[in-house]
C-alpha cells in the first residue's frame, strides 16, 4: 500500500487534493484567439492539482477540445463556456466562493 508523502494517509484516502481544491482562487475568462475563435481560460489552478485530469474532465463534460499548461496553471477550452463553468467546477469539488 502506497502512502502519501504530504498527509501520511494511504493513497486511496489521501485528502491533499481536496484541501488544495478548497484553497484555490480560480478565474474563468474568455479570450479571442486568432481567426475570431473564442477560448475559455480557467486560471489560478495551482500546484497539487492534476491539471491533466481536470482538463480531460472539463473537455468530456463540455464536449469540446482544449489543452492545459502546467507551468501557468491554466486550462484552455475551445468555445465560450463561461456560463456553465462555475457549476461544473463546483461539481468537481472546488469551492464556489473561490470561482470568479
Amino acid at each position: 500500500m502506497e502512502i502519501c508523502p504530504k498527509c501520511g494517509l494511504p493513497k486511496q484516502a489521501c485528502v491533499c487534493e481536496q484541501i488544495v481544491k478548497g484553497s484555490q482562487k480560480i478565474k474563468v475568462t474568455l479570450e479571442k484567439k486568432r481567426f475570431g475563435k473564442n477560448m475559455t481560460i480557467v486560471s489560478g489552478l495551482g500546484s497539487g492539482i492534476d491539471l491533466r485530469k481536470i482538463a480531460k474532465d472539463l473537455k468530456n463534460e463540455l464536449a469540446c477540445g482544449g489543452t492545459f499548461d502546467a507551468k501557468e496553471g491554466t486550462v484552455e477550452l475551445q468555445g465560450d463556456h463561461t456560463k456553465k463553468m462555475k457549476d461544473i467546477l463546483v461539481k468537481m469539488g472546488f469551492d464556489p466562493e473561490s470561482i470568479d
